[in-house]
């Protein structure tokens, strides 16, 4: 295994001299489908409580499409099934995107993750005491206003632990990333086992990192509902 660590590192680590690998490769999968998914995910959780039909039923149907079929299968389709369109070679644009494995791995990644945390965040907000939100109204506050000072931060607080899970889940999910040819640990890690046939070796080296990796967000996550949550704690006095 030193053997493999001295001549590998690199790779594992973040890069094998052309282009981004390993950690780093897989850090980015990460924190650009957290991302994008967390942008959509606030305003689509917030037009999935609606009580207009016409508003939350589309986002309903886009949760269910997404937390109903696998990761995998969307990966592929994004990857392989839309990029067999004519209309997608016809426009340069979309041909330039479709046609790299790492924006179809975020995409896909980001639409999954989205509908997960769309729900975690609109069940969030039906936790929320209606209390909180007459006083609000009692204050006056016009719609942008109570959402954005009240319900969204109040939301984001109690969906934490369960948002820390997520976001847990889709380091996890970073390891079929390897399907779209994207060069994060789990590739690297077969490469190393293609070329030395140290399968324990190479593989574990691999789950090392993501132990690391999951070990550093669980303390994140934790010195965040450490602060933001002790609202939520019995008082002392």
């Amino acid at each position: 295994m030193i053997e493999i660590i001295q001549q590998y590192w690199k790779s594992f680590l973040w890069t094998d001299g052309i282009q981004i690998t390993g950690v780093a490769m897989t850090a980015w999968l990460l924190v650009a489908s957290i991302a994008i998914g967390f942008v959509f995910a606030v305003p689509l959780s917030i037009a999935r409580v609606s009580s207009n039909k016409f508003v939350c039923s589309p986002v309903w149907l886009f949760t269910y499409i997404f937390r109903g079929t696998p990761l995998y299968i969307q990966l592929l389709i994004i990857y392989s099934g839309i990029y067999s369109f004519d209309f997608i070679h016809n426009h340069q644009l979309l041909n330039d995107f479709f046609k790299e494995g790492l924006n179809c791995t975020i995409l896909a990644f980001a639409l999954n993750t989205s509908a997960y945390t769309t729900e975690i965040f609109a069940g969030a907000i039906r936790s929320i005491p209606y209390g909180e939100i007459e006083a609000a109204q009692a204050f006056g506050m016009s719609p942008w206003k109570k959402y954005s000072r009240i319900i969204i931060p109040s939301m984001l607080r109690r969906a934490l632990p369960f948002y820390s899970n997520e976001v847990i889940l889709m380091l996890h999910a970073t390891t079929i990333a390897f399907t779209a040819t994207v060069p994060d640990i789990l590739k690297i890690a077969q490469d190393v086992n293609s070329a030395t046939y140290a399968t324990f070796d190479a593989f574990g080296i691999a789950a090392v990192l993501y132990a690391c990796l999951a070990f550093i967000l669980i303390g994140i996550f934790y010195k965040l509902e450490k602060r933001w949550l002790k609202f939520l704690k019995p008082s002392n006095h």
